[in-house]
């Protein structure tokens, strides 16, 4: 007999998955302990279990793996078949219709599209203080995309508009955000996405306390500290519009201590569930909420009263320590929507997780 945590381990299926099938009758333990309430498999039911866990990876209704489970103990081989084509014509099917859709969208998008010169064809030179801007590429540098299917994330957007520059990354699960300002306000507005190796050169050149040179000439950057500079070509892609990504909802706030709550999130329960697509990985998250009263929440067994929000855990530390201050604010709001972190100082840098959706 296996205890649900050993059949976890051995099927793929979490934990919290196994107590879902077992309610919904899909996956029933063999025995119950009358006591304590513990769960116990039998060793035929390990199979069972992995082709559960397989089925749901391929997206088969819960219903359909019903009836390949009643096949699958029955040995009748030829139902267990046939629902697998169906299931794969189903796909398929879905798939045309997927593209379908998609390829009118993208007539639809390029017939929005303004005959217009874009913005990083304009040529601005900024003067920067090179300690503001060493902070500001700190605070977004670990946010920056490195899916080559989606290139125009794989750096970091500078947008200059009037006297500040918005440096903005982001790879669809996590953005941050940060401000600085310049010697003098830029003629028209200019956004340029700088390679990520591009940004990590000019971090180490913007070592110093004096200001630097900052060139935009069409699709080449420049960064000129003293005698020493770096530059490069942009990323001839458009950056998705961050402004609109940002604006949240209202959630629940709270001020916390960030060493103290770094140490309870890295000591701190954690969840493993199917992200979806985010990887084909299975991340450990951590469940997060904010009370009423502002007291923070970390676990699954937290008050009632806290919306629990799953994020990615390793996520979360990095945006902790990019926030760069002794203390934090954690704003939580429902469990599908981001949360932010914001500093308390400097409403103009902060960072947002995409909350992860949970199998159930």
């Amino acid at each position: 007999m296996r205890s649900i945590g050993e059949m976890s381990r051995d099927s793929g299926l979490s934990v919290s998955a196994l107590r879902f099938y077992d309610r919904g009758g899909v996956l029933v333990p063999a025995w119950v302990d009358p006591v304590s309430g513990y769960r116990w498999y039998g060793p035929e039911q390990l199979d069972e279990a992995r082709l559960l866990a397989g089925l749901r990876r391929a997206g088969m209704p819960l219903a359909d793996i019903r009836l390949v489970l009643a096949g699958w103990s029955g040995a009748d081989t030829d139902l267990v078949r046939r629902l697998f084509r169906a299931h794969v014509r189903r796909l398929e099917a879905g798939l045309s219709d997927a593209r379908g859709e998609l390829s009118t969208l993208r007539a639809f998008l390029e017939r929005r599209e303004k005959p217009m010169t874009p913005p990083r064809t304009a040529a601005v030179r900024l003067t920067v203080p090179a300690p503001e801007l060493a902070a500001a590429l700190d605070a977004v540098r670990f946010a920056a995309g490195t899916d080559p299917e989606l290139p125009m994330l794989g750096g970091v957007l500078f947008d200059i508009e009037g006297e500040a520059l918005t440096v903005v990354a982001t790879d669809r699960y996590r953005m941050a955000v940060a401000r600085t300002g310049t010697g003098r306000p830029a003629d028209s507005r200019v956004q340029v996405i700088v390679p990520s190796p591009l940004v990590d050169a000019m971090r180490a050149l913007v070592g110093g306390e004096e200001s630097v040179h900052l060139d935009v000439d069409g699709d080449r950057v420049t960064l000129e500290a003293g005698d020493r500079q770096t530059a490069g070509q942009c990323l001839d892609h458009e950056f998705p519009d961050y402004r609109r990504l940002i604006r949240l909802p209202a959630g629940r706030r709270a001020l916390v201590d960030v060493a103290t709550f770094q140490k309870a999130v890295e000591t701190g329960p954690v969840r493993t569930e199917e992200a979806r697509g985010q990887d084909d990985t299975a991340p450990d998250l951590t469940m997060l909420g904010v009370t009423a009263d502002g007291t923070v929440v970390i676990g699954e067994d937290g008050d009632d009263d806290a919306d629990q929000v799953a994020v990615n855990r390793e996520f979360l530390l990095h945006a902790l320590a990019a926030g760069a201050r002794d203390r934090l604010i954690l704003e939580i709001g429902a469990p599908t929507v981001p949360i932010a972190i914001r500093r308390p100082d400097d409403e103009d840098t902060f960072s947002m997780l995409m909350s992860v959706r949970l199998e159930n």
